[in-house]
């Protein structure tokens, strides 16, 4: 008896690896579609949202028709995974093309959900039924169900920790793709001898798998190409950060810093938006002695701080690390930032805004906030009233806070949202506004603790290349078509109306 069921886990055995190991190809698919979608249309939770959904329904489609295969179940099997391996394989390469060259983004997303969904939907059944005669029903379906969930924990832990940050989504695709076709290698080399159309098989085996060997030794000029395409200017310097895409871009004397594909300056107009966001803050609270940025990693509003010899301490808290060095280390950086970074002043904490304010007992005189447009759930809560009262308690009992607040002109639910959420928080607001060319009329609001103020006190009296005084004090008049989109509503973690209200603005217009 105990010979009989040695037997049959041996048996049963390479059909759980292959259960196992299809289940980590299918989990990082639908990873990997949500996250580009992400990536090139923004607002994550709606990406994802539809990717898992509709991948779900594939999946059940696919469950449902694999009860019309009656015969050669293996053979059957293998033909899945060989195209699986090819469609799923070229999903990254497709997405992206379909995105910067030929502009049908959507309708190819859903072809490739479906079609992957639906293969990927075939597998369990097929393999449930290839080896239910080694053992019992209950058994086999235990056994393959452990296999396929536990697949699923680590291909959920491969692609954000180790597959994206390290080879990026196109090579993560082909990666996978080459999962699936060693499953039909595998499948094939251990039961050839009972398969028919070998020649077929092992034909398209190699045939697939040339492809995607090929696609991982292009990848590096197939991403080149297709970053070209994305952006305006040549790129001239791109990397995947644990948290987001880094891209350089230059055009004669126009340097351009992406992250995710969103805009953080050009070199052209840069100063435009900085001194705004930086100096009429300053110009409230004279001897500010500590300051703390959260965001603005690269090195930009530090510059316009450093100007103030009574500045004694500049605490930087910027999460991803590789920006804060590349804006080090970096000509494209050092040039405009003038090398903020390495001043003695300026400490540097690679760390989650968010966590900082919570954890930290330190006081500043004024805090400035550059963070990323509220484009997905996880930037959200750094536009919360929460987020905005662990500054205003982080403040001196008299000290000012300035939030840049997305474009009150093309966004102005999102504009006005954010101002009454910060004056939920306790600060007495105002709001402000610039035109910065490359990215149009762009908002801030101040918040003050401890005093209020009325624009007419704002004194420029550092050197500038845009903000003299007569036009801070001007930069808190806005037109009647602005006031006219005024939005009553409070953004709050557990209400998170921000992210929306940015998309259905900046899709209306």
């Amino acid at each position: 008896m105990e010979i009989t069921k040695v037997e049959q886990a041996k048996k049963v055995f390479p059909f759980l690896s292959c259960a196992f190991v299809v289940s980590i190809a299918s989990i990082v698919y639908e990873l990997l579609i949500g996250g580009i979608s992400s990536y090139l249309l923004g607002n994550s939770v709606y990406q994802f949202s539809i990717t898992i959904g509709l991948f779900m329904t594939a999946m059940g489609l696919g469950s449902y028709l694999s009860k019309y295969i009656q015969d050669n179940l293996m053979e059957k099997f293998m033909f899945i995974e060989i195209f699986l391996a090819l469609i799923g394989g070229s999903a990254g390469f497709i997405l992206f093309y379909s995105y910067a060259v030929l502009s049908i983004y959507v309708p190819i997303m859903f072809l490739l959900i479906i079609s992957i969904g639906t293969l990927t939907g075939f597998e369990l059944p097929l393999l449930t039924r290839i080896i239910k005669k080694y053992g019992d029903l209950k058994d086999v379906l235990a056994n393959a169900t452990a296999a396929d969930y536990l697949g699923g924990l680590i291909g959920s832990v491969l692609f954000p920790i180790i597959l994206l940050p390290r080879v990026g989504f196109i090579t993560t695709s082909y990666i996978v793709g080459i999962l699936n076709i060693f499953v039909a290698a595998f499948i094939f080399i251990k039961f050839q001898a009972s398969l028919k159309k070998n020649h077929l098989i092992i034909l398209l085996i190699l045939l697939v798998f040339l492809i995607l060997f090929i696609g991982i030794l292009l990848v590096e000029d197939t991403e080149i190409y297709l970053e070209r395409k994305l952006y305006r200017d040549p790129v001239v310097f791109s990397q995947q950060s644990n948290y987001q895409r880094i891209v350089i871009t230059k055009n004669k004397d126009d340097v351009r810093f992406f992250l995710d594909g969103n805009i953080q300056f050009s070199s052209r107009d840069e100063f435009r938006y900085h001194e705004s966001l930086v100096h009429p803050a300053m110009s409230l609270l004279k001897d500010a002695k500590n300051i703390l940025v959260l965001g603005g990693g690269d090195g930009l509003a530090i510059r316009e701080i450093l100007k103030y010899e009574e500045v004694e301490n500049i605490d930087l808290v910027d999460l991803d690390k590789q920006v804060t060095d590349l804006a080090q280390t970096s000509q494209y950086f050092l040039k405009y930032n003038e090398n903020a970074l390495s001043d003695g002043r300026v400490s540097i904490i690679n760390k989650d805004a968010y966590l900082f304010l919570e954890n930290s007992k330190k006081k500043y005189d004024i805090v400035i906030v550059d963070l990323p447009d509220p484009n997905n759930e996880s930037l959200n809560k750094l536009y919360t009233v929460t987020f905005y009262r662990k500054i205003y308690n982080s403040l001196n009992e008299k000290g000012v806070m300035v939030a840049q607040s997305t474009s009150p002109y093309f966004a102005p639910s999102c504009f006005w949202i954010i101002h009454n959420t910060i004056e939920k928080a306790g600060f007495s607001t105002s709001p402000y506004h610039v035109n910065v060319p490359s990215f149009g009329d762009w908002g801030f609001n101040i918040g003050t603790k401890g005093f209020s103020f009325n624009a007419d006190i704002i004194n420029i009296d550092i050197d500038t290349k845009f903000l003299s005084t007569e036009k801070a004090q001007s930069l808190f008049v806005f037109g009647k078509d602005i006031l006219n989109q005024k939005d009553d509503r409070v953004n709050t973690l557990i209400r998170p109306i921000l992210v929306e209200a940015y998309y259905k603005n900046w899709t209306d217009y």
